[in-house]
């Protein structure tokens, strides 16, 4: 008996509204940008470690940039042309992704710092002696 032949469908290229929005979390240790619908959907993600990073290299700025524009390129083959970025944490690749995701193609709409700042929370982490 012949071995049978699976029928492989091409996936469909999903298709999303033309604007949404790109969250920037940039730790200290990696940078995640997540680009969503405007209602908060996942259209798409990237981060330092997607992009073959490991270790301390995920936290620098060029990590983010290159994940920024791996984001930004598949954000824009489902369709989507302005974004709005939202920037999380203090990390090195906050300024290098959002440049990276302007100069892939997006328009940027806007730009809002939502970096969570307690009102006297949790007691931080001692001092580095090195």
């Amino acid at each position: 008996m012949a071995p049978q032949r699976r029928r492989t469908r091409r996936r469909e290229r999903k298709t999303v509204e033309p604007t949404g929005i790109a969250h920037v979390k940039a730790t200290f240790n990696n940078t995640i940008v997540t680009i969503t619908d405007s209602q908060g959907n996942v259209v798409t993600w990237s981060s330092g470690g997607k992009i073959g990073f490991k270790g301390a290299r995920k936290g620098t700025p060029f990590a983010a940039q290159l994940a920024a524009e791996n984001a930004a390129k598949e954000a824009m083959a489902m369709g989507m042309r302005k974004v709005e970025v939202r920037i999380k944490g203090p990390g090195a690749g906050r300024e290098t992704a959002v440049r990276a995701l302007q100069a892939a193609g997006l328009a940027i709409t806007a730009i809002k710092d939502v970096t969570p700042i307690p009102h006297d929370g949790c007691r931080p982490p001692k001092r580095r002696r090195v």
